[in-house]
């Protein structure tokens, strides 16, 4: 544990001169920690921990414990005192004390009365260092008497007039609960017209015919005993007259124009106005000279009571309850005076000095009337207790003054007036106690590098010690410039350095000794991880690996975790994790999400992720399977309220088995044509037991499904309705939050039809303040979301709850929740802000927080508001836009990054709650120190020589501070791109042009260039440039047109490199300046890959050349170089290769095997011509639909009759409307779902519909297939002939199609086969015939 400091020492401002003397040269005490060894050796005064409270009202029919605990060192004994005088426990034996407490149990259960043991008890604790005294606990037992038998007469009245049933209920301690009730237990009801006082009297303003009933019954409820007393039942018989007389208010209580109400400060003020008259009166209130409290004032009982809460002197005054009907207006009115209890303002605290130390006890409290303070030492008046020269009492203070250890006792305050008192005991303990440290010697502290580090010296002594701290065996004290310490003696390093390691002495004083104790610090370095996961795409089926290489502090065990999608893998053997890597296998569509790995140690976590997304392999055809068809034949039978079995009929599984039936309901009542999943059910049932709801009109549906996916629903059920019940359940998400300073909006998630259970939902909205004893104060609304209760007081936390109803009842009890009324902009701003530059570009920023009461709201944390004001190497005042930080939480410091160096800065705090930003603290001003410059903002070659290059520069955008010089670094490069010495050279800062002298001819030099400040060199900029050419040596390779004297181009370059990509090449084309007779060469590869460069030789000084080779859809980088000399090349330019077309088909027209066999196919077919025509001629037809039956084929699936698809090829996508002519896309690829085509999608102009026998209908000449230049040709059905008629049989047919026995098949999955032909298969040509 830690020791704690008492504030420091204040001085009065006021008062007697020789006390505020002596109270400013009070040092502070202290408090002992509660260390359990610390506890062992140190003695302390007895403090009472536990009591029974003042007035303490016992159930009789139980054993009577009146409470006392205390503790102390040694453990205190206890006595008791019962009327003033001892109570002797041991000569009662139904009367105990409770082991190692002063608790006493009185054994009533067994023999004795309540009544025996009524009385005033009061408990003392006490051991060598003084006494403790509990309060003065009145003892009474609850009391639940029975009416006085009376004999009622029934009650007679005309109507229109006035009336009171008297309760009078029997006196009970504590007092009774009333309420009116009939013989049926019903609540009677209550309006403005009837009313029950606060007295329990029934109040009629006017009887009407529909009051007469002869059960008026007055309930009086005991809760401490749990009873229920009744009164005889009042007779009411109400005369219908002919016409009541309207009259003006009359008062029925209170009587007269005036009376007076007290009430006590803190407590409930109800204030009662019930008048009569016909119409019935309304009541309202005002008081005199004054407002109402907005957020105290309650209304109740129909305006009729007018309430306070936490009433205090200020509510003390004149109030008015006013009456009025259209006949008349009264007034009464109500003089309320608040009287007070004694209250405290401050209350004693323990004192813990050491000898010769001086300190005081002070006990103030406030009442009305102002209570007496009285001093007790250890349970006696101070002034017949033993003499203290170290003692003097000043009214409500005592002041002790070079105390010794006699001086130790428990002094108890009592402040009293006519309504109460307060007593408090609170102790002086002397102690002489040599410094103790209570953190355990050579504790070792690991701290991850550039992270603060708290090294701990927990420590005890009296008087008060001094801490220090040291590093090393002989080193000084440390000091707050670099380190922290902090007042419970931890030694605080804000950024921890490797340098920081090593052992650290601390050391408290006192003037009775010193104690040392060593901490050992070690710096460690924080855990990295190199290669972090990527991002990966993989086929359905295919393998992924994710790399994840870590870098720890070799001293540390660093342990990595993988996550998916935050949390644990998946136990499947598919995903293998072995040091650096996690493989999955298979991959699923399940496996694809986020991939995180965690590499943490015992000091330190980091964390890296990657998403892994699943995508389809290349499709494959599917088995022929269908969904399930619906079921049929739906059935309610023993239909009860909550429940009813359904029973069904399965439709056609579709040659894949059922796995499960699901079940559905429609609630036609509340939500017609929304169905609701009711149940599920196996494939093997038939039947479902179905749990109901009440009042819901149900009807069911039920849908099969297999493995390939849901049949359609079945037709719908009968419906079949539950009757109505009080709701089961009620709302969620109850929530209270504040939208304004001084309203709650409780909100909530409604029921819904379904859940209401019966006609009329609404609910019954309740709160009252969390930490206040009120009562729950309610409401009755509509079937809404949200109710606003106004009036209350700024961010006071509320406890909750809404209960659903309806026309039959209550919900269950709801739960209670926790709200909050709303916040109001916090009131001050953070103090006692610092600022700490850490470096030219970071600062550092503490503030004292705010106190949580001037917050008003819920602490969002603080926002720091920070400009440059003046720029220090400028010195032109210009304010910037402000920029803010906001630190979340509580945290009372921070970090601002990203200054600019060399400049002044300001800034202010502010505290942020849920409504907004509190005032600005004081503006506080700091500069930054000078920094590194940026590069300079230009470098230009200009001026060229034989000898010489000129520079010139602009200076740095952004110096940073003052420049001292510019640095200047160059090298020759030659023909082969080496680099040859480094020249360095220093130019003054205000210079921006320099000419270099004495360089080599026609030679290229590379220039680096930068500038510096005072605290080092800043980012350089690089140029290069070449000098002129010799003209001398140059005359004799010129050609002759050139001529001497003349200069090539300096700074030869290309530029406008672009590319015109194909599928799998692309046309790279270039535009370049310089001197002729230059080679090119062309590099490229995949961009953003770490491949090298691929190079392809330019056939002369072209500008342009056709890359081939390259894959489709496939992005490029390229560039272009001149070989030579020269060495040079141009920028990067980045192109995309085209999507991969549908692979094409394979050209195998001119093999010779393929020519071969078309001549003897040719023949073939030539030969079934022929046999067809002479059948033909002969009047013979081929029955399609005939044949078929006969020789039908167990591979070949039959045309559904009921929509006409083939078998086990329809899906849910061969409803949608076929389309005429070709489907291949213009950019000549192949989309996927375009290889779904029907046969019909390829027809042009033709009816593609069937008849029920699966021929064609109509009238046909042809069916082509068009696709781009490839065109296959098929055959002529002739409905009237009933046969195929190859038109062409020499011509080549589409791909689509292939050569079979029976049929035209399509190798598409959507394409069935039709009928009966031979066809051949081979490479597209035109058309010949239409």
């Amino acid at each position: 544990m830690q020791l704690k400091i008492m504030p420091k020492k204040k001085c009065l401002s006021a008062g007697r001169v020789p006390l505020i003397l002596f109270l400013c040269q009070m040092i502070s005490a202290l408090e002992v920690p509660l260390d359990p060894k610390l506890l062992e050796d140190l003695v302390q005064p007895p403090t009472i921990t536990q009591q029974s409270p003042k007035d303490y009202i016992i159930d009789p029919r139980e054993n009577i414990v009146i409470q006392c605990e205390a503790k102390g060192k040694p453990p205190p004994s206890f006595s008791w005192t019962r009327n003033g005088t001892h109570f002797d426990i041991d000569k009662d034996p139904l009367v105990t004390m409770k082991p190692g407490s002063g608790t006493l149990i009185i054994n009533i259960m067994s023999e004795g009365k309540a009544e025996t043991y009524e009385g005033v008890y009061q408990c003392t604790a006490r051991n060598e260092r003084g006494a403790a005294i509990s309060n003065n606990i009145v003892v009474r037992p609850s009391r639940s008497p029975l009416w006085t038998k009376e004999k009622l007469e029934p009650i007679t009245l005309q109507n229109g007039q006035p009336l009171v049933l008297p309760c009078r209920p029997p006196i009970g301690l504590p007092p009774a609960i009333i309420f009116w009730m009939d013989n049926s237990f019903q609540r009677l009801p209550q309006s403005e017209r009837v009313s029950q006082g606060l007295n329990g009297d029934l109040y009629f303003s006017n009887v009407l015919p529909e009051d007469t009933r002869e059960d008026y019954i007055c309930y009086a409820r005991f809760n401490h005993t749990q009873t229920i007393q009744q009164k005889q039942p009042i007779s009411l018989k109400v005369i219908s007259a002919k016409s009541s007389k309207e009259r003006p208010p009359t008062f029925l209580t209170p009587e007269g124009n005036a009376s007076r109400k007290e009430e006590l400060r803190g407590n409930v003020l109800s204030l009662e106005c019930i008048a009569e008259g016909l119409p019935t009166p309304l009541i309202y209130w005002i008081k005199e000279d004054g407002t109402l409290p907005a957020n105290r004032t309650f209304y109740r009982n129909f305006q009729k009571t007018l309430q306070i809460i936490q009433v205090s002197e200020a509510d003390s005054g004149n109030y008015q309850c006013i009456a009025k009907n259209t006949l008349g207006i009264i007034r009464h009115t109500i003089s309320v005076t608040v009287k007070a209890a004694p209250y405290w303002i401050m209350a004693p605290r323990n004192l813990v000095l050491s000898p010769g130390e001086d300190g005081t006890l002070i006990c103030r409290a406030n009442g009305n009337p102002k209570p007496r303070i009285s001093w007790l030492t250890n349970g006696v008046p101070t002034e017949i207790a033993p003499d203290d020269p170290s003692r003097r009492i000043d009214g409500d203070t005592i002041i002790f003054s070079n105390v010794q250890e006699r001086s130790s006792a428990v002094y108890q305050c009592n402040a009293s007036n006519e309504y109460g008192y307060l007593l408090a005991n609170a102790f002086v303990n002397v102690l002489a106690e040599l410094p103790r440290i209570l953190t355990p010697a050579n504790t070792l502290y690991q701290v991850i590098a550039n992270r603060p580090a708290f090294l701990d010296c927990a420590f005890f002594g009296s008087p008060l010690p001094t801490i220090e701290w040291f590093k090393g065996a002989k080193g000084s004290a440390l000091h707050e410039d670099i380190y922290v310490i902090h007042e419970n003696g931890t030694l605080e390093i804000p950024v921890a350095q490797k340098d920081n390691s090593g052992t650290y002495t601390c050391v408290a004083r006192n003037k009775l000794g010193v104690a040392k104790n060593e901490v050992h610090l070690e710096i460690k370095d924080p855990t990295r991880i190199l290669k972090q996961p990527e991002y990966a795409v993989v086929q359905r089926g295919g393998r992924v690996s994710f790399e994840c290489k870590v870098k720890h502090d070799h001293t540390l065990i660093a342990t990595v975790t993988w996550l998916k999608d935050n949390g644990e893998l998946p136990n499947d053997e598919r995903f293998t994790v072995d040091k650096d890597h996690l493989v999955v296998t298979d991959v699923r569509d399940s496996d694809g999400g986020i991939y995180t790995c965690v590499a943490n140690t015992t000091l330190d976590e980091v964390s890296a992720s990657a998403v892994l997304s699943v995508v389809a392999p290349t499709p494959t055809p599917a088995p022929i399977y269908d969904v399930p068809s619906p079921p049929f034949d739906l059935e309610l039978t023993d239909q009860l309220d909550k429940s009813v079995q359904l029973s069904w009929t399965p439709g056609d599984d579709n040659n894949s088995p059922i796995t499960k039936f699901i079940i559905e309901y429609e609630d036609a009542m509340h939500e017609a044509g929304l169905w609701h999943h009711q149940a599920e059910v196996s494939g093997t049932q038939t039947t479902a037991q179905l749990k109901l709801s009440p009042y819901v009109n149900y009807s069911f549906r039920v849908m099969a499904e297999n493995s390939i996916g849901r049949s359609l629903p079945s037709e719908a059920s009968e419906q079949y309705q539950t009757k109505a019940a009080e709701p089961d359940k009620n709302p969620t998400a109850v929530e209270g939050l504040g939208s304004e300073p001084d309203n709650l909006v409780i909100t909530w998630k409604p029921l819904n039809g379904f859940e209401s259970n019966g006609p009329g939902l609404q609910y019954k909205v309740s709160w009252r303040q969390k930490d206040g004893d009120d009562e729950w104060t309610s409401v009755v609304v509509a079937n809404v979301s949200k109710y606003i209760v106004s009036g209350t007081p700024t961010f006071v936390p509320y406890l909750i709850k809404v209960q659903a109803l309806n026309v039959m009842g209550f919900a269950p009890e709801p739960a209670v929740v926790t709200g909050h009324s709303g916040e109001d902009l916090p009131m001050v701003a953070p103090g006692n802000v610092r600022v700490n530059v850490v470096n030219s570009t970071l600062a550092e920023v503490h503030w004292d927080p705010v106190p949580l009461k001037s917050i008003r709201g819920r602490l969002q944390g603080y926002r720091i508001y920070y400009w440059k004001a003046q720029s220090a190497s400028q010195r032109n005042r210009r304010h910037l836009e402000k920029k803010i930080l906001t630190f979340q939480g509580s945290k009372t410091h921070g970090m601002l990054p990203g200054l600019e160096p060399f400049s002044h800065y300001a800034l202010n705090v502010r505290v942020v709650n849920g409504k907004g930003e509190g005032p600005a603290s004081p503006d506080r001003a700091f500069s930054t120190p000078e920094g590194v410059p940026s590069a300079p903002s230009s470098l230009k070659i200009v001026n060229p020589t034989l000898d010489s290059l000129t520079l010139e520069w602009d200076p740095p955008s952004r110096p940073n501070g003052i420049l001292t010089e510019y640095t200047l670094k160059y090298q020759p490069i030659n023909s082969t791109h080496e680099l040859g010495p480094l020249i360095d050279l220093k130019i003054p800062a205000n210079k921006t042009r320099w000419t270099l002298k004495n360089l080599n001819f026609s030679t290229r030099y590379k220039f680096y260039f930068y500038a510096q400040t005072s605290v080092g060199p800043g980012s350089q900029i690089t140029e290069e440039g070449v000098t002129t050419v010799d003209e001398g040596k140059m005359a004799g390779i010129l050609p002759p047109d050139v001529g001497a004297g003349k200069v090539q181009a300096v700074n030869p370059r290309i530029s406008n490199l672009t590319a015109a990509a194909a599928e799998t090449s692309a046309n790279i084309s270039w535009k370049y300046e310089g001197p002729e007779h230059v080679n090119f060469y062309v590099e490229y590869g995949v961009a953003g890959s770490k491949e090298e460069w691929r190079k392809e030789i330019v056939n002369g000084s072209r500008s342009f050349f056709g890359l081939k080779g390259l894959m489709p859809g496939t992005a490029y980088k390229v560039r272009v170089g001149a070989e030579g000399h020269s060495g040079f090349v141009s920028s990067e330019a980045v192109f995309e290769t085209g999507p991969a077309m549908a692979s094409r088909q394979v050209d195998i027209a001119t093999q010779g095997w393929f020519i071969g066999l078309m001549c003897a196919v040719a023949l073939l077919i030539l030969i079934l011509l022929i046999v067809c025509f002479i059948r033909r001629n002969k009047g013979g037809k081929y029955p399609v639909k005939e044949k078929e039956d006969a020789h039908a084929d167990p591979e070949i699936q039959p045309m559904k009759e009921d929509d006409g698809t083939f078998g086990e090829y329809s899906d849910a996508e061969d409803h949608k409307p076929l389309k005429k002519g070709s489907r291949t896309p213009s950019d000549r690829t192949v989309k996927k779902e375009d290889s779904d085509d029907s046969l019909v999608d390829y027809g042009e102009g033709v009816n593609g519909q069937f008849n029920e026998d699966g021929s064609f209908i109509g009238q046909y000449s042809a069916f082509a297939i068009l696709n781009h230049k490839q065109v296959g040709y098929l055959t002529t059905l002739d409905e009237k002939l009933g046969h195929l008629q190859v038109l062409h049989p020499l011509l080549p047919l589409h791909p689509h199609f292939s050569l079979c026995p029976k049929t035209i098949c399509a190798n598409s999955p959507k394409l069935a086969c039709f009928t009966t032909c031979l066809l051949v298969t081979g490479p597209l040509v035109p058309a010949l015939h239409p």
